[in-house]
């Protein structure tokens, strides 16, 4: 008697208190159903609500203005509301892929409380789902070897601070002595070192990827682009500043310049092959920028480079003694006969544009070149997409 009376004293403090934790949490509202047609079913409770709408990048996209032209933005679609005052709206049958979305309540941008699972892009969090197969089985945790994913913080002599990036080691890595190539993998402006590891889905693919004897087993780091910050918001000595993408030195020569750095601490931290036939370098957008710029700057560095929807031209006429001579750099780095120069972007893309006339240049100037082009704009979806392919490419 006196064990049940302490059981229900306790159980009584747990529900009263503050800050609890939400054993009892969660909600019975299923959100998203993922119907057996691959239609998505999403559904809210907001009775006092007027006016419900989806937004995700399963919808059909719309162009919006901005400083850097039209873009293309995830579309929106009504919910309806039945009588006891659940919103509902099912989409059309989906192709595998992984996919973000939020409601809209009365002009209020809101994530779905029925699903735990989000993402941070920049500032901006979305509640994400996946339809199986195809492409995406790539996203999955499958039932592989898995390798590790560390956050390694690197001392920068040049940036004046530590700094963090995370680092992927193949499965077997820590058991074995081989050593291995290396891929720099670079995210895009805004993003930080979990962005690919994140949003990308990184870890998934080059699990899934080297699993089935399609990727070369590599050491992949994730750098932080940022030349002026530590690390990721949030988890650097500067607190929880918000996610930005107007920062210092995100493009300015500082990130290019000090990036040997990288490369030498992972040559004496890891067991890497370190010669340039067994280096890689790619990125998306700014990390595309990045890995261009890298590759000439240091042409005995990296045999193989990846721009994925990248821009190619310095912003705001930024000078810097990376960004000048580009003919004559370009002309050494491509004397110097790269393995593989692969360009890929969407052909609706911002960039589309910068893209087609660098590609003309290196047409010019009889550099080779491998291009890839594909549907849709600037999104997660065509470089998680450009990543498994670039990646079988890589030190065969």
């Amino acid at each position: 008697m006196k064990k049940l009376i302490l059981l229900s004293a306790m159980l009584s403090a747990v529900l009263t208190t503050d800050a609890q934790q939400a054993l009892w949490g969660g909600s019975q509202i299923v959100s998203p159903q993922t119907n057996d047609d691959n239609t998505v079913t999403f559904r809210l409770f907001a009775p006092n609500a007027s006016k419900v709408e989806i937004t995700g990048d399963f919808l059909p996209p719309v162009t919006v203005d901005t400083p850097y032209g039209p873009q293309q933005s995830p579309g929106t679609a009504p919910l309806s509301k039945t009588d006891d005052g659940l919103w509902q709206y099912t989409s059309s049958s989906l192709s595998p892929e992984l996919y973000s979305y939020s409601f809209i309540v009365d002009g209020m941008r809101v994530n779905d409380p029925s699903n735990v699972y989000l993402l941070r892009d920049i500032a901006t969090l979305t509640n994400v789902f996946l339809i199986p197969g195809a492409q995406a089985d790539y996203y999955k945790v499958s039932d592989v070897p898995h390798g590790s994913v560390s956050k390694v913080w690197y001392p920068s002599e040049t940036l004046g601070m530590d700094r963090r990036m995370t680092v992927y080691t193949p499965a077997d890595y820590e058991k074995g002595d081989r050593d291995y190539p290396v891929f720099y993998l670079l995210h895009g402006s805004g993003g930080d070192e979990n962005a690919w590891p994140e949003l990308g889905r990184a870890t998934q693919i080059l699990d899934n990827m080297i699993a089935s004897g399609k990727v070369e087993p590599m050491i992949v780091v994730m750098t932080n682009g940022n030349a002026a910050l530590q690390a990721a918001p949030g988890e650097s000595s500067a607190g929880f500043v918000p996610p930005t993408t107007n920062l210092p030195k995100m493009m300015d020569g500082s990130f290019e310049m000090h990036f040997p750095e990288v490369v030498k601490y992972i040559d004496s931290h890891y067991r890497t092959i370190p010669d340039k036939a067994h280096r890689a370098i790619g990125g998306l957008s700014m990390g595309g920028f990045h890995s261009m710029h890298i590759s000439k700057q240091f042409p005995d560095m990296f045999d193989y480079v990846g721009l994925f929807s990248a821009a190619v031209n310095p912003r705001n006429g930024m000078v810097s003694e990376v960004y000048s001579d580009l003919d004559a750099k370009l002309k050494t780095q491509f004397e110097a006969k790269p393995a593989l120069y692969w360009i890929a972007i969407g052909n609706k893309d911002f960039l589309y544009e910068e893209n087609r006339d660098y590609r003309k240049y290196l047409d010019q100037h009889n550099f080779p070149y491998t291009y890839r082009e594909s549907e849709d704009g600037h999104i997660w979806k065509n470089w998680r997409i450009y990543l498994t392919e670039f990646l079988p490419l890589l030190f065969r």
